[in-house]
């Protein structure tokens, strides 16, 4: 009986370990996807981008900042005093690289115009109430609400300019 079983066992796992070996040489190796049902990644223009992902250059968001024109040249004076007015007031709801608390600022200034960041920096509260982009970030974010920090038009705009450093 034992060398029955011995025998069937081993004819069972040379038949199963053998299965399919022909056929994935012949195709390339195995697939759970056939040729046929594979699709080329395209963006769906009815799908919208996260609110954090949307490019608006032109909105200018709501609060004392109506115009600022940058200079071509980034000031690292300006730069050292908004990373540290940044670590200080920003960094425990934001992280530079990645989403947090709050939306990552690297790469804003591709998806947000100067005026707009200011004035979020400035005028959370108020923009959360109003700006419509505002609005579909506090949603996207838990509803976590972005705190007035009390800071100048100086400091929002050392932190603007640091924020032209994260690329």
């Amino acid at each position: 009986m034992r060398s029955t079983l011995k025998f069937i066992t081993i004819l069972f796992t040379s038949i199963f370990s053998s299965c399919g070996d022909i056929g994935e040489k012949e195709q390339g190796g195995f697939s759970y996807e056939t040729n046929s049902t594979r699709q080329t990644a395209t963006t769906n223009p009815s799908i919208k981008a996260p609110p954090s992902q949307q490019i608006t250059l032109t909105h200018k968001g709501i609060g004392p900042i109506t115009s600022i024109e940058l200079p071509a040249k980034i000031d690292q004076t300006m730069v050292a005093v908004g990373y540290e007015i940044n670590k200080k007031m920003c960094a425990a709801c934001h992280r530079p690289d990645k989403k947090f608390i709050g939306p990552a600022p690297k790469g804003i200034m591709e998806r947000r115009s100067p005026e707009w960041i200011m004035n979020m920096i400035l005028n959370p509260e108020e923009m959360l109430r109003k700006d419509p982009l505002a609005k579909n970030l506090f949603v996207e974010f838990n509803y976590a609400p972005m705190i007035k920090q009390d800071l100048t038009q100086e400091d929002a705009r050392a932190i603007l300019e640091y924020y032209r450093t994260l690329k």
